[in-house]
């Protein structure tokens, strides 16, 4: 089922948004729908990554990750 939500945003993001459509001719609420989609996901995995790293004796930042892959 889907809802309608209605927002506000400056002016400058929503012709950066409307250009964006254009370009991947694609809608304001698709890219809107996936954005969110991102932050959410993105907000599931920082809590997921704090709990882990309250239980871990080593912590690893992101910076370890990339930059060491090989000497993890």
């Amino acid at each position: 089922m889907r809802e309608t939500v209605t927002i506000s945003i400056p002016e400058e993001i929503k012709k950066q948004l409307d250009k964006i459509t254009v370009q991947e001719g694609t809608t304001r609420s698709s890219i809107i729908r996936e954005s969110l989609r991102d932050y959410l996901f993105i907000r599931q995995f920082r809590a997921l990554r704090k709990k882990m790293i309250e239980k871990s004796p080593r912590v690893y930042t992101d910076q370890d990750i990339f930059s060491n892959e090989d000497s993890l």
